[in-house]
């Protein structure tokens, strides 16, 4: 049973009863200074303050995550645009490879054409030159044959009309 309920509790002299009645006016003092309600009120605030910096913390985030997945769709594009760009590259270098092989192997046909043609014509003079040689050699040995047969006697009418033939032909 509780010492507030003995009669010697109520006793003046005694100190317990004292320390009772201090302790009874220093709640009531507390109660009527309004602590309680300045104690909730400074946890209320430090609870909102709290709450607020959870919920910055949690925007922050929340950007934060949203950034990191805007930069690693960047890079992802940029990797996917790298790869193509060098996909196209290896295309236009092996098509200038074909390109440049096919205009390599037309100049090489185009020069041994010249060439051919430069033979032929080469070859196409020469035959005239040794024809032009001939002809000369044919007309100078006729020529002296005419001329040793002159002064051997007498002229042929057979000879003067192929002599007069002679120049109508070599032309």
């Amino acid at each position: 049973m509780p010492a507030f309920f003995e009669g010697e509790f109520w006793n003046i002299a005694n100190p317990e009863l004292w320390v009772g009645v201090g302790l009874i006016l220093f709640i009531a003092i507390v109660i009527w200074a309004k602590a309680p309600g300045m104690i909730a009120g400074k946890l209320d605030e430090t609870a909102a303050k709290i709450q607020s910096d959870l919920d910055e913390a949690a925007r922050i985030r929340a950007e934060a995550e949203a950034l990191l997945a805007n930069i690693r769709a960047e890079r992802e594009e940029a990797e996917r645009q790298a790869t193509a760009m060098l996909a196209a590259a290896k295309a236009d270098v092996a098509q200038m490879q074909i390109e440049a092989k096919a205009k390599l192997e037309e100049q090489i046909k185009r020069r041994a054409e010249m060439a051919e043609r430069k033979i032929a014509q080469s070859e196409a003079q020469a035959q005239a030159d040794v024809k032009a040689a001939a002809v000369d050699l044919a007309a100078q040995i006729a020529e002296q044959v005419l001329v040793a047969r002159l002064a051997a006697g007498g002229s042929d009418g057979l000879v003067d009309t192929a002599i007069g033939q002679i120049g109508a032909k070599l032309q």
